[in-house]
Order: structure tokens, then C-alpha cells, then sequence
């Protein structure tokens, strides 16, 4: 790709810190460097969030189906809200804010599909507004999936010196036993494989966690590893796949971080996402595998209590565009993140 990628930005709750961020991280001269970005939102709300946080910026808005023209020192709006002072009130989300924040993400998912634009980022949401607007998903990956019509994906954090990819997402600690199939942890070692080495690093070595204390220890602590994710692996590597597992997570992570492998597949949440954010809290980078679109995210969430004082670190968001514009200049054959 010659040109610059259009990264299509929501704006994230208007409740919270999504504005500030966006407005932060769109301040900064890198951004402008490697992607032109179409902001999906709300004019009242990026404004109050330019005043908050004084940054340099002057929104512009494009209309109808225009793509963006920027200048030094403009913000690119596709303004698809107009809420009222009521519906913007920090911590208090509403239907109508919930209603907005669906517009913003189906409207970034059906650019990225048609091919107007190249990847999309996007800013906290509260699910509960969500919910509350009449769209019951547990988050933007599962809405995501659903407008794309994608059955099989993986949710993935990322940051420069670790990847770690999810079996099971958004569940009770204790459903996550039932939840971890064979099939489970097959698909999503092949779609790990598949995207990391579409857009990171070709022929991926991948580390396949165990979900038991030490492997299970012969079957003392639980037996899922010698009977669902070993066998997983196996067929794995049949396949070509450079995966091994699985591994004990209290040891994994001090090698991963090293260098040693190019992705973790984790069995939960938690197990996968407490050593990432410790490496990179403020730059980690959540990414949706197996879309047929780039999608990009903030791994951090509204933030209700610091929304409106503009100290709110847009660090996150800014790796967020950045990696999107990586992996969709990869996608067109350029140079990857």
C-alpha cells in the first residue's frame, strides 16, 4: 500500500474517557505519520473533550460518504450522534448513549467490510448502556462477530514484548472447565497461527498453556491437559502448526516475555491477561483474530472515575491506531507492525 490507510476510530462512550483518549492519542504526530483517521462520534462530546484536555485539535466533520481530507491540526469526524447534555454525563451512561456507541462500532464494521476504509480502532464502551439500548452483547468482539457474520474467533492482547490469545473470553471461573474443548482449543490455535502470521510474524511459534497447576500433575490437580488440550496440540502439529503444550502458566510467561514464542494461547481470562497487563498496562493493544476485517482496541474500559479530568493516558489507544494501520499496511503487502 502507497498511501496512507484510513483507520475508521469510534469514539467509545461519552460517558467516559473514550473522547479524551481519542483526542490525545489523535494529537500525536506518529499517528498522522502512518494513517489517516475517521473519527466515528459525536461532535459535542470531542469537543468537550478537546477543551478538557488541550490538545491542539479542530474537528471537522465529513459528510455523507466523503473519506477524509486532513490538515495539520484537524480531527476527521463522521458525526453519526448528536446527543444532549443529559446523555453525557461522566458515569452515568444511558439508552441513548448506548444507542450512539452501537452506531459508532456498525458503522466502523460496515466501512471496514465495504472497503472504504482499512482497519477500525476502537475506545471503551459500557456494556451495560449497551444492554440497556436493546443490544445484549457481552462486548465488542461478540457484536463484532455478529456483524460480520464471523462464527469462529479469538480475542487477542498484544504489546512489544507479549502476545497472549484467549480459549474462552468473558465466563465464570467456573464454566471454564466445561468451556475448554478439544475443538475449542484446536480453533483457536489455528486461528491464532493463521492471523499472527498474517500480520506479526510468518510461521508463528505458539505456547499452548495448561489450565491445571503444573500440567495437571500426572492428573493429581485435573486430567484436561492429557485429555483436551495435549491431544489439541497434537493435531496442531500434524498440521504444521509450530505449537507446544501444554505448559505450566507459572513458568510460560518469564520465557514468552524473553522472546521465546511469538503468541500464548491462554485457557482463561485472567490466566492470559493479568501477566500481559503487568508487562503492558499502559500500551497493550486488544485485537480481534479471525475477522474478516482488522479490529483493533484500548485493553482498558471507561474508566468512569477519571472521565472529564483529562488525565486519562490515551498511550493504549494511540498503540490501538497504530497497530491497526501496522496490520492493514501488512494486509496490502507493505510493511508490517
Amino acid at each position: 500500500m502507497s498511501e496512507k490507510p484510513i483507520i475508521a476510530v469510534t469514539m467509545g462512550d461519552p460517558c467516559g474517557v473514550g473522547p479524551e483518549v481519542v483526542v490525545k492519542a489523535l494529537a500525536e504526530p506518529e499517528l498522522a505519520a502512518v494513517c489517516q483517521p475517521l473519527v466515528l462520534g459525536d461532535r459535542g462530546a470531542l469537543e468537550r473533550a478537546i477543551a478538557i484536555t488541550g490538545v491542539p485539535l479542530r474537528v471537522v466533520t465529513v459528510e455523507g460518504e466523503a473519506l477524509p481530507a486532513p490538515q495539520p491540526g484537524t480531527l476527521c469526524l463522521r458525526e453519526l450522534s448528536h446527543l444532549a447534555p443529559a446523555d453525557m454525563v461522566y458515569g452515568q451512561p444511558t439508552a441513548a448513549s448506548g444507542t450512539a456507541v452501537y452506531r459508532y462500532i456498525a458503522e466502523a464494521a460496515w466501512l471496514c467490510l465495504s472497503g472504504q476504509v482499512q482497519a477500525m480502532a476502537t475506545a471503551p464502551i459500557s456494556k451495560e448502556a449497551l444492554n440497556r439500548a436493546g443490544h445484549p452483547y457481552p462486548g465488542h468482539t461478540e457484536l463484532l462477530a455478529e456483524l460480520s457474520s464471523t462464527e469462529e474467533y479469538v480475542m487477542m492482547l498484544a504489546g512489544d514484548r507479549l502476545r497472549v490469545a484467549l480459549v474462552t473470553i468473558h465466563e465464570a471461573l467456573a464454566d471454564v472447565p466445561e468451556l475448554v474443548t478439544f475443538g475449542r482449543v484446536l480453533t483457536t490455535i489455528r486461528i491464532v497461527h493463521r492471523d499472527v502470521g498474517r500480520y506479526f510474524r510468518p510461521n508463528p511459534r505458539l505456547a499452548v498453556l495448561a489450565l491445571n497447576p503444573h500440567c495437571g500433575e500426572g492428573g493429581l490437580f485435573g486430567d484436561e491437559e492429557e485429555r483436551v488440550i495435549a491431544p489439541a496440540v497434537a493435531v496442531a502439529r500434524q498440521e504444521g502448526i509450530d505449537a507446544v503444550g501444554p505448559l505450566s502458566a507459572d513458568t510460560l510467561f518469564h520465557f514468552a516475555a524473553q522472546g521465546d514464542y511469538d503468541a500464548v494461547v491462554a485457557m482463561y481470562h485472567d490466566q492470559g491477561l493479568i501477566p500481559l497487563k503487568l508487562l503492558h498496562f499502559e500500551d497493550g493493544v486488544n485485537v480481534t483474530l479471525g475477522l474478516p476485517i482488522i479490529r483493533t482496541s484500548v485493553d482498558h474500559g471507561t474508566a468512569y472515575d477519571l472521565a472529564g479530568s483529562g488525565r486519562a493516558s490515551a498511550a493504549s489507544m494511540t498503540a490501538a491506531i497504530k497497530l491497526a494501520a501496522g496490520m492493514a499496511m501488512t494486509k496490502a503487502g507493505g510493511e508490517g507492525p
